[in-house]
């Protein structure tokens, strides 16, 4: 039951990727809003900048995991299928 509630937490496609990714942009600006009233000037906005900045260091690992994930299944898949190949010409010898 924990497994099937945690698999519900986890990003399996692009789409849900950028629907986090839209979420944290949302959250972010809303804080880098509240750091410039806060902090006006220069200092508020290198703040407002950092908390954009994280939004897409965030964006690109979640986007790069993914595609290492994929790549890792379609290489597994490819060993599976080339590995029973591999033995049967290896027992006909």
């Amino acid at each position: 039951m924990l497994r099937k509630i945690s698999r519900l937490f986890m990003i399996k496609t692009r789409v849900e990727a950028y629907l986090v990714i839209y979420a944290l942009a949302l959250g972010a600006t809303a804080r880098g809003s509240a750091y410039l009233d806060k902090f006006p000037g220069y200092g508020g906005d290198l703040l407002f900048l950092a908390c954009t900045g994280a939004v897409f260091m965030a964006g690109a690992k979640m986007l790069d995991a993914l595609r290492y994930e994929r790549e890792r299944k379609e290489a597994e898949q490819a060993d599976g299928e080339v590995a029973p190949a591999l033995a049967k010409t290896s027992a006909d010898r």
